[in-house]
């Protein structure tokens, strides 16, 4: 199985400092919905690996949470996509799970879920944290230069990446790269 994991916000959709709370505060990057629909055509399954702390705080409930995956998941049919899979940690800061980036158990509830070794599955997405929980479950890990990234398209990095981050535009440039090395005769002959 071709399985790759996203985070969301930054990286399909815009980031906000005061939460994602609403349908209507869910607004797709140029391009991303595009990029997964490509992705998908390419043979990948789209899994959501995403820290949703703001059901933990009080700011919005798990309806709303659901109205706003069921736009994403609307808007990404209308683009040819669909991702297979949201899972997201509920939990503030202060409760310690396993389950909120950087720590890996949302990427483990994915391995279990797909029956999976994560090890070499791609990941992408805009903060430390997202690459950090990919990488302590195996996956390779991939910055896109927007959300809590976007300065960082001018130059420099954050400090801390895992070992063999690479970076990308957007979540467009990313599926460009993974579509175009999966096309590459190398790789066709690593599959046989």
């Amino acid at each position: 199985m071709k399985l790759i994991i996203l985070d969301r916000d930054g990286t399909i959709n815009s980031d906000s400092d005061d939460f994602v709370k609403s349908p209507e505060e869910w607004l797709p990057l140029p391009g991303s919905l595009e990029a997964i629909a490509r992705l998908n055509h390419g043979g990948w399954r789209v899994v959501i690996a995403s820290n949703q702390s703001g059901l933990g705080r009080g700011l919005f409930d798990v309806a709303a949470l659901n109205a706003i995956h069921a736009k994403m998941h609307k808007l990404l049919a209308a683009a040819g996509g669909r991702v297979d899979a949201v899972f997201y940690c509920p939990h503030s800061p202060e409760e310690s799970c396993n389950c909120r980036k950087p720590l890996p158990g949302l990427f483990e509830q994915i391995g279990a879920r797909f029956g999976v070794q994560l090890l070499g599955v791609p990941t992408a997405g805009d903060s430390l944290r997202d690459l950090q929980a990919g990488a302590a479950a195996g996956c390779e890990p991939h910055l896109v230069l927007t959300g809590k990234s976007a300065h960082y398209r001018s130059g420099g990095q954050p400090d801390g990446l895992p070992s063999g981050t690479l970076l990308h535009a957007d979540l467009a440039a990313f599926a460009d790269f993974i579509l175009e090395r999966d096309a590459s005769p190398l790789s066709a002959s690593v599959k046989k």
